[in-house]
């Protein structure tokens, strides 16, 4: 019995000194904030307001609500990409509002048509910041502690660490030491001799790609913030010989941050030269632009000198920080109206939209002023317009275009004259015809004037009341013009994010201890051992490889005869085995003795 609790009892000793090993040897591998554990004894007082601020604190700081506030902006991201935002597309927000009578309340209270601008969203990511700053600021602070000073020395007993070798060697404890600490430092580690032993330290590149991760969360987060508050996005069509200058009154929709300032719009300007668009014309991929860019001339300020440019699919026009997108193409009819006495009233290409891939258009021409009727009474004009620009032919189906290119254009028009409603001073959408103040032209049958005009023909008013005559076509393209100072750091955010990851997710920090001392039979016994902050199976292999390279150093010393056992000695008492667990060749860490095992 009284041996039995001998061997319990040295157990329990070898597992303290094994606790206290690891607590030693492995603490500040770790720059993350210790975490408190309240005292849970019976009679705890209840903590005051200080207390519950720390206590909040505390916690909001932690990395694990860092996690979870990152998740939740993430989840608070996806209403924002699946619902139509005011911020990005006003029209698409009122035809959801119109079609989902049921859903718009709720999703008005929850402010999901101004995801990045709710509340919600940024209580969100207000909170994420700071946790973020007060999660990296004591970490940088231990952190840079950690870098000023040395490896701690050696634990008592290196055995118990996770990766061990030893050898005995006829070299002097000096030397080895001195060979250690010359090979681990040529191996980029870290190392200094502390008594009878050297220790290193490698791999803090680690906790600096943690930190430089989460810096760059950080850059993101102001980025992202700026970008909104700062940016000005606006929409321009342009037909072709027509040009646009950069100031408010030039857009056809402008939007911006709500820091923008109007002045800060950069001087600019441009003319559309020409639109090329080609298309293939056979297989699968029938109708798919093959070339789609448009040929502009710009200038930056106002006395600038003008150069050519073209203006592609992603791939903007920069000019002064500001960036001019091509994001899509159509067809504008040249036509001509006149009235009865066959003057010319109006004369211009009249853009339309398309309704489909193949660029089948549709629109309104509106004749504001300058129109007499026959009896001299001034008068407006409307007339609804369907474009083709490759017609099927009469009898072959609806007037939908058969191909994008302009191989065949007709012109579609239905004639109504009236009050266009323009005088009223309420904004009026310029691509659609109100007739609900106009009066149909009727043709010999009593029918709505209508006609399908190809280029040079006319469609003649009843009564001698004009003419309007389909003269070509001309194309034009649609621009976004946009200014967001964030890009840069967003985009230098995002890599200096994914170095950091890899950096904190490949990069191992271990610490390796050489001990050389001499034994009791004065040949010197060398001891190696290596811990890591996480288990790893290279660092058994890293420690195999730097024992290799100090036994060229150090060699393994000749084997010592083997003692008699104890039950063989004349006095019977045990012998001295001056030989270490691994005899005389060095042990690999992988095959050293399991812990507690007996000796």
């Amino acid at each position: 019995m009284s041996k039995a609790n001998s061997t319990e009892t040295r157990q329990r000793e070898e597992e303290d000194e094994q606790g206290s090993a690891h607590g030693a040897a492995g603490e500040q591998l770790s720059t993350a904030p210790r975490e408190e554990r309240p005292d849970t004894g019976a009679g705890v007082p209840a903590m005051s307001v200080i207390g519950w601020v720390r206590w909040f604190w505390r916690q909001l700081t932690s990395m694990r609500v860092a996690l979870i506030l990152l998740f939740l902006l993430s989840l608070g991201a996806i209403p924002g990409s699946l619902i139509p935002q005011t911020s990005v597309d006003d029209m698409k927000v009122q035809a959801f509002k119109e079609q989902h009578t049921t859903l718009t309340p709720v999703y008005e209270a929850l402010q999901l048509f101004d995801v990045y601008s709710s509340v919600w969203f940024s209580a969100i990511y207000i909170l994420l910041f700071v946790s973020l700053i007060g999660c990296i600021v004591p970490r940088t602070g231990q952190f840079v502690g950690q870098l000023r000073s040395r490896p701690p020395g050696a634990p008592k007993r290196l055995t118990r660490l996770p990766a061990y070798t030893t050898w005995r060697t006829e070299a002097e404890p000096e030397e080895v030491r001195a060979a250690a600490l010359a090979m681990l430092r040529g191996r980029r580690f870290r190392g200094h001799e502390v008594g009878d032993a050297v220790a290193a330290e490698k791999g803090y590149l680690r906790e600096a790609g943690n930190l430089v991760f989460h810096i760059a969360l950080i850059v993101m987060l102001i980025a992202f913030a700026s970008g909104q508050l700062f940016k000005s996005e606006g929409g321009k069509l342009v037909v072709e010989g027509d040009g646009f200058s950069n100031t408010l009154t030039q857009y056809d929709d402008f939007k911006s941050g709500s820091l923008y300032d109007a002045d800060s719009l950069a001087p600019f300007s441009f003319v559309l030269d020409e639109f090329v668009g080609t298309y293939e014309k056979s297989g699968p991929q029938r109708g798919t632009p093959r070339t789609f860019e448009a040929r502009v001339t710009y200038a930056e300020g106002a006395d600038g000198a003008e150069r050519k440019g073209v203006i592609k699919v992603n791939e903007p026009l920069v000019v002064d920080g500001t960036k001019v997108y091509l994001i899509a193409h159509g067809y504008a009819p040249v036509v001509t109206v006149r009235d009865g006495k066959g003057k010319v009233v109006s004369k211009s290409a009249v853009p339309l939209l398309p309704i489909d891939n193949n660029i089948t258009s549709s629109g309104a021409i509106k004749v504001m002023d300058g129109y007499k009727d026959k009896n001299g009474k001034k008068t407006q004009l409307g007339f609804k317009a369907f474009f083709v620009p490759t017609f099927a032919g009469h009898g072959k189906g609806q007037m939908f275009s058969q191909f994008p290119a302009l191989d065949f254009p007709v012109l579609a028009l239905s004639a109504y004259q009236g009050s266009l409603g323009v005088d009223s001073g309420l904004a009026q959408n310029v691509y659609q015809l109100d007739t609900s103040k106009m009066k149909e032209f009727k043709d010999e049958d009593g029918e709505l004037l209508k006609k399908m005009l190809m280029p040079g023909e006319k469609l003649d008013l009843p009564d001698g009341a004009g003419s309007i005559t389909y003269e070509g076509t001309e194309e034009w393209a649609s621009f976004q013009i946009s200014q967001q100072p964030g890009n840069g750091w967003a985009l230098g955010g995002a890599i200096a994010a994914i170095a950091g990851l890899a950096g904190s997710l490949f990069i191992q920090r271990r610490r390796v201890w050489v001990r050389a001392v001499r034994g009791t039979d004065g040949v010197t016994v060398v001891e190696m051992a290596g811990l890591g902050r996480s288990e790893s199976a290279k660092l058994p292999e890293e420690l195999g490889d730097l024992s290799a390279a100090l036994v060229t150093t150090a060699p393994v010393a000749p084997a010592a005869p083997e003692k008699p056992d104890a039950a063989d000695t004349p006095d019977g008492s045990a012998a001295t085995d001056a030989t270490n667990e691994a005899g005389s060749r060095p042990v690999h860490p992988a095959d050293a003795p399991a812990e507690g095992a007996e000796k």
